[in-house]
């Protein structure tokens, strides 16, 4: 990971041979310019790419907009922001976890050496990582909730 989010998320735009990638870049420089105190459903409405964008690129853009939302000028997430998002916006995926001794190391992380900060790529790996050993995850895949 190179720890430069900005370029990651240019290049990820090019690399997808993207038609209009001169729409998509503005879409990313207006997203930063964007006052945090708006809400994240405001700021998704207000980015053109996204306009007929599916469920997934949705999905993934609010956890951009909720990391810089939280994040410092430099564009880097304190460890202990990134445990509190992870308590009040990631709750449905981290209930029942704190038995689980992947999830204690992961908190345990987050709590040493708090001066360290996280990147988008860290933050998102983060969020992948508990996705993948909730609970809640295999309740989705449930064929119960497949009606």
């Amino acid at each position: 990971m190179c720890g430069c989010m900005h370029s990651t998320q240019d290049q990820a735009l090019q690399s997808e041979g993207e038609p209009n990638t001169s729409a998509a870049a503005a879409s990313t420089v207006a997203s930063r310019k964007m006052p945090k105190s708006i809400s994240t459903s405001k700021q998704l409405t207000s980015i053109k790419a996204l306009e007929k964008g599916s469920d997934l690129e949705k999905a993934i853009a609010t956890a951009a907009l909720i990391f810089r939302n939280s994040s410092d000028p430099d564009g880097k997430l304190a460890k202990t922001t990134a445990k509190h998002l992870l308590q009040t916006q990631f709750r449905n995926f981290t209930e029942g976890q704190e038995t689980k001794p992947k999830y204690k190391e992961i908190l345990a992380e987050l709590d040493e050496q708090t001066e360290n900060k996280l990147d988008f790529e860290d933050f998102m790996i983060l969020l992948l990582s508990i996705t993948i050993m909730s609970d809640l995850l295999q309740n989705i895949w449930s064929p119960k909730t497949m009606k």
